[in-house]
């Protein structure tokens, strides 16, 4: 008796662990649910998105307000054209702002809304004409070597 009581307990132990495994799996994978089932479709044209991903959090002031759902390369204009499932409880102006941020140093990308003064409210299909591209920041580091090149000592 006592050892199938040890065995169901080493058992359960093993369970839990596997559940606590999948867990982070989700969370560090940014695949946590989010699963509002009315939503609205904006997009937003970038020059640069850096390394944005499909299903990458969408937010205004640090809330989740949506997903990013689809990332294309617009053959027009030759710049990135991002699909946003914003949530319908969130309501933004047609001259808001669309930013590419990164949470943390280098941490995991992601779009955050800035709400815009107009008072005609974005509908399905609109588009974010405001947007600001992704910080490189690679360029950024090249920038600054070569200003201080060409500075004089």
């Amino acid at each position: 008796m006592e050892r199938s009581t040890l065995d169901m307990w080493v058992g359960a132990f093993v369970v839990a662990g596997f559940a606590a495994l999948v867990v982070l799996a989700f969370k560090v994978g940014n695949l946590s649910t989010y699963n509002v089932s009315e939503t609205y479709a904006v997009k937003a044209h970038f020059s640069n998105i850096g390394g944005l991903k499909p299903a990458a959090s969408v937010r205004s002031a640090g809330v989740l307000i949506g997903r990013v759902a689809d990332i294309k390369l617009d053959i027009v204009n030759y710049d990135a054209e991002v699909t946003l499932l914003i949530d319908k409880r969130y309501q933004f102006p047609t001259d808001s702002l669309a930013s590419i941020l990164t949470s943390g140093l280098l941490g995991e990308q992601y779009i955050g809304v800035r709400p815009g003064a107009d008072d005609e409210m974005l509908k399905n299909d609109s588009l974010i004409r405001n947007t600001s591209s992704a910080v490189v920041l690679e360029e950024m580091i090249g920038k600054m070597i070569s200003s201080k090149a060409e500075s004089p000592q």
